[in-house]
């Protein structure tokens, strides 16, 4: 989403002596759903086009103020048409997160529910001093499937029930609670749907035809925006792809049968946005309609509520005029608009909700900015440790370390995309030379053989102690609208990096940005470790060497798969299929369909040795699924039925003090083939368990953890064997069997259209 669009104020009503004083929306007796509609009641048609734009003029003659609904927030507050940082003093930052896909890798729901409650007190700050709206564009929870996606970072991974889980706990931070009677802010789940294509080879995003099985649509794309539904989010963004044929943002299919009337996302405030343009995108390139009237038409008719972008303000008019649209439709929209703003306490007074108190001495706190470097510490992986880590510094050993690579001096590549502006970016380096007992030295970024950077490189490493090579891919090689075309390390980078390990001393890979394929590094005897930082946000290089010198032991685990460098060439980004196809070469997608990972989904060593063993039931090992099934009455979604809490034992054999994320994992000969390899049921971070000390995860499974989709897309509990397998790679298995007749636990709607 970009756009050069300049934010409209943020001011509030006046409901005590403007002109809507009188109107039923300033009346705080009516329901949320009755304010709304008395506001639209007193609109003309010509007020209303407006209203649908995402720069919204407002209505001067009834004092309705203009208002910006473009606001983002991915990882903190962030730059966006919304957003003003002032140039200095107050509201000049906020606090700058690691990207979701480092949280993601900290498994840790809690963690996740903390940030986003810091994000969304910070946002309404800003708000309360006019620097931004209430409504903000984020989630991105699309699940992370092809390893060359540009906009991978923004997501929490590849898994679905992990992305559920996550987003889950992230949207009751944003809004203020599962269920609050005044929104925090308005969270908005995107791109709905099966978007996870940029501009690879030529396949633009705004005129890509994603062809998606009902069986993987109902069973990948589409859970985690089922959790941001039953989690009460208030706005859903539709996509610049088209589904099977119907750009998302027409498809009534998904906006309305699914979206709206199956999963009954239906309260008066809870509203579609288009991504950016996106509506101009249904009439060219998607050429779905004749005219641009019938094309903005289609859009509001199937659910298409606000418009990211002017087509709705230009084309509406034309639209309506030629009976394409009504009053009816118009009104639908709007009332769901401005519902919104009305749970959020836009025209209540300003002693109405403690938010409107926040002020700048709520933004960037030291709670926040610790948290800020807990998050990155949480999600960093140790991928390879031959004992040189953690390092041994105390504040007179006078430590050298070598310094070298794109990422050692990093600040702004930290953050990502989606950034804000942050108080400070503390890099590798930085952190380095703050840490009593080193002696960093930067040695800059070595590039080819052409230029200096080699001999640089090789002084520096040859008169350290240590050598630390921090690099990655940054966002100008992986962001929105640019997808990546290779996974591999380049050969100069290989080159540099083995000649500096050749050099005899302990060598320190700091991996960031995007997965590469590390099997150069895994398997060559002179590379001492390898971490993976990602993008680790303000804090970052004091995350990284708390973790490299043991001040905080690692326990994140990779959130998705890091593929050989030659997956790029054997499945086009543009197949949307996740099941290992033999007529189209696809050799399968992600950890549960694909089994020759470099480093597979969930991996993650210690500083430490664990184990782990499963109190499983004795008494039962095979269970009746019409008993099971007959159990959930009263139980709003029978997918969520309980079954089983899996006590897990988690011992730690070793020395050091550590954190331990148990992963739970459904396998097993159980509903239709092929059957996937496992797949993520349950998870939880145990934190701080002592060398000698053992700690409980409690794995809790549900009937949906079982099922399995069937060809149509339904969710089946179906007999056969189970197998639940915990941690990567598995120490503990327990085996259990259904029998019975299959069970549909949630009958998906069909496509009637197609």
């Amino acid at each position: 989403m970009i756009s050069g669009v300049s934010a409209s104020g943020h001011l509030f009503p006046d409901c005590v002596s403007g002109p809507l004083s009188s109107n039923g929306v300033c009346n705080k007796a009516l329901s949320v759903g009755e304010r709304a509609k008395a506001l639209v009641a007193a609109l003309e048609t010509n007020e209303k086009f407006g209203l649908l734009s995402s720069t919204s003029p407002g209505v001067e003659r009834l004092g309705l103020p203009s208002y910006e609904w473009w606001q983002e927030a991915l990882h903190g507050v962030a730059s966006s048409p919304g957003v003003n940082f002032s140039d200095s003093g107050d509201f000049s930052y906020a606090t700058s997160f690691p990207q979701p896909i480092l949280m993601g890798a900290a498994f840790d729901d809690d963690l996740i529910e903390a940030v986003a409650t810091v994000v969304s007190t910070e946002a309404r700050a800003f708000n309360n001093f006019n620097r931004s709206g209430l409504d903000y564009w984020t989630p991105n929870i699309n699940p992370y499937r092809d390893p060359r996606w540009g906009r991978g970072q923004e997501t929490p991974g590849e898994d679905p029930y992990h992305l559920s889980s996550y987003v889950t706990a992230l949207i009751k931070g944003l809004q203020g609670g599962e269920d609050p009677d005044v929104l925090k802010v308005v969270a908005t789940c995107k791109h709905f749907i099966a978007y996870d294509i940029e501009d690879w080879l030529g396949n633009e995003r705004y005129e890509f035809d994603a062809q998606v099985n009902s069986q993987d649509l109902a069973e990948y794309y589409m859970p985690p925006f089922e959790a941001c539904v039953r989690a009460n989010v208030g706005s859903v963004m539709c996509s610049y792809n088209a589904l099977n044929g119907v750009p998302t943002c027409s498809n009534s299919y998904i906006l309305q049968d699914i979206l709206r009337d199956h999963w009954n996302w239906t309260r008066d405030y809870q509203y579609v946005v288009s991504d950016c343009d996106a509506l101009q995108n249904v009439f060219m390139p998607h050429d779905y309609t004749d005219t641009r009237e019938e094309s903005v038409a289609s859009s509001l008719l199937a659910g298409t509520d606000l418009d990211c972008g002017t087509y709705y303000e230009i084309h509406l008019p034309a639209a309506y005029d030629q009976g394409l649209v009504n009053d009816a439709a118009l009104d639908q929209a709007i009332v769901r608009l401005y519902a919104a703003l009305i749970k959020l306490g836009y025209f209540d007074s300003d002693d109405s909700n403690a938010y409107r108190a926040l002020g700048f001495s709520d933004v960037a706190t030291p709670y926040a900015e610790d948290l800020a470097r807990e998050a990155a510490e949480k999600g960093i992986v140790l991928i390879k440790n031959d004992g040189t880590l953690p390092l041994q510094v105390s504040e007179d050993s006078n430590l050298t370390i070598a310094m070298i690579g794109a990422w050692a001096n990093a600040t702004t590549d930290m953050q990502g995309n989606y950034q804000g502006v942050a108080k400070y970016l503390h890099s590798p380096y930085y952190a380095a030379s703050q840490t009593p007992g080193i002696n960093a030295v930067y040695a800059g970024i070595p590039g080819d053989p052409v230029t200096d950077g080699y001999p640089r490189a090789l002084e520096a490493a040859a008169a350290a102690d240590i050598i630390i090579f921090a690099d990655g891919p940054t966002v100008t090689t992986e962001a929105e609208g640019n997808d990546r075309t290779l996974i591999r390390w380049s050969g100069e980078s290989i080159d540099i990096m083995t000649q500096l390990a050749g050099l005899g001393k302990p060598f320190v890979l700091v991996q960031m940005g995007g997965q590469r394929d590390d099997a150069p590094f895994i398997n060559h005897p002179n590379i001492s470790s390898i971490i993976w930082g990602g993008y680790p946000g303000q804090s970052g290089g004091d995350a990284i060497m708390n973790v490299l010198t043991g001040k905080v032991a690692p326990a994140g685990r990779l959130p998705v798969t890091q593929y050989p460098a030659h997956y790029v060439t054997d499945v086009p980004m543009t197949d949307m299929t996740l099941r290992p196809n033999a007529s189209t070469g696809n050799p399968g997608r992600t950890y549960m369909w694909y089994d020759q990972a470099t480093v597979p989904f969930g991996f993650g060593l210690h500083y430490t040795n664990f184990s782990a063993s499963i109190g499983a039931p004795e008494d039962t090992k095979e269970w009746a699924i019409a008993d099971l099934t007959g159990n959930c009455s009263g139980v709003a979604h029978v997918d969520q039925c309980p079954f089983q809490s899996v006590p897990v034992t988690v011992s730690n054999t070793g020395a050091a003090t550590s954190d331990f994320v148990t992963l739970g994992f459904v396998a097993g000969n159980h509903g239709p083939a092929p059957q996937p390899i496992k797949r993520l049921a349950a998870y939880q971070r145990l934190h701080n368990i002592t060398a000698g000390e053992q700690q409980t995860a409690t794995l809790n499974l549900t009937l949906g953890s079982l099922g399995r989709r069937d060809n149509i897309g339904n969710l089946v509990l179906y007999p056969g064997e189970y197998s639940f397998l915990v941690d990567v790679p598995t120490q503990a298995v327990w085996n259990f069997t259904l029998g019975g007749e299959p069970f549909v636990l949630d009958e998906w709607p069909q496509d009637k259209g197609a």
